[in-house]
């Protein structure tokens, strides 16, 4: 892959019509003032708003933007690997398109990298704009995922980083479908270093994180890295077998001791409840690994690219790129 381009700017977007202006120009104004190569690469992950006529705009006028556009939505976590995929740079920089990381920070990135740090990723001091819950439930699964993993994920960062490119083409050998990437990048090592920020409340729109989503990328998260929800399911059982027995000999000694036997089905069918929530959890998190083997086993692409729109490109073609595949009638 050619390394000529210095950088990559990867913007994954999703409905983001409202700041995709402003994000550009703040990108612009950082990259010019660089004074060096750089692509600015949207992934448009199947926007249903006018996100993909914006960016299509900044590509008429600026040939450093390409846009690589989804068939539908595939996810955040697809939409970043997507961008690394096709982006070309030496450096690749993951940034997203609600300004609440801050763009001026890729300054700051690149002369780490310049150091010698082949990743460098942007860590949270302090998360302005977000719900007391938000920031409590991120805290809580950053300790625990840490906890959890025996690699060194660091906690309050995100997907804001900058990669080099031996990192990414790393990255692309990984198979995962389920892809937690700020964890993969811990994964694969390399020198790394963190650079402290604080984080901005959204310009406008809203967040595309869900809570639904946000369980989501936390069971990838821990499921991906983690083998001791299974454990649990072991110590779990094991546990409540020991509580079992010691229970049955307490009311067999009762009986013997003070001749009147114990009994009730209130007792019985409260036992049966909690046995049956037990176990139905564990059946639980063990189905989340075989769902996600099967995932693995179906083979599938991670994404399918319906259209790369760039102002020097014009072509029909029906390849696959990276971990997708694209199926593009070129400029329209």
């Amino acid at each position: 892959m050619s390394t000529d381009m210095r950088y990559s700017i990867v913007v994954p977007v999703f409905n983001e019509e409202a700041v995709l202006e402003q994000t550009y120009r703040r990108l612009k104004k950082v990259m010019d003032a660089i004074q060096e190569p750089y692509e600015l690469v949207f992934v448009n992950d199947g926007s249903l708003d006018r996100s993909v006529e914006f960016i299509k705009g900044f590509c008429d006028h600026d040939k450093s933007v390409k846009l690589i556009s989804f068939s539908r939505n595939f996810g955040h976590q697809i939409a970043i690997t997507a961008g690394m995929d096709y982006a070309v740079g030496a450096a690749v920089v993951v940034i997203d398109a609600d300004l609440q990381d801050p763009p001026e920070l890729i300054i700051e990135m690149i002369a780490k990298w310049k150091e010698g740090y082949e990743v460098v990723y942007a860590k949270r001091s302090e998360r302005k704009g977000e719900t007391l819950f938000k920031k409590l439930t991120a805290r809580l699964f950053y300790r625990i995922l840490r906890t959890c993993t025996d690699i060194d994920i660091p906690v309050d960062t995100g997907d804001f980083r900058l990669l080099d490119r031996k990192v990414c083409d790393a990255l692309q050998q990984l198979p995962e479908k389920n892809r937690y990437v700020r964890g993969l990048v811990s994964w694969v090592g390399f020198r790394q270093t963190a650079v402290e920020y604080s984080r901005d409340p959204r310009l406008a729109g809203e967040t595309k994180y869900s809570l639904g989503k946000m369980i989501k990328l936390s069971l990838d998260g821990l499921t991906s890295f983690s083998f001791k929800p299974i454990k649990l399911a072991n110590y779990s059982g094991l546990f409540f077998l020991v509580i079992g027995f010691v229970y049955l000999l307490f009311l067999i000694g009762f009986e013997a001791v003070d001749h009147s036997p114990i009994s009730g089905w209130n007792l019985v069918l409260a036992s049966q409840f909690i046995l049956t929530g037990i176990l139905l959890t564990m059946m639980g998190i063990m189905g989340e690994y075989i769902g996600r083997i099967y995932d693995e086993a179906r083979h599938r692409p991670l994404y399918i690219v319906q259209e790369c729109y760039r102002n020097e490109e014009n072509e029909r073609t029906v390849k696959k790129i990276g971990k997708g595949y694209k199926a593009s009638t070129g400029i329209s």
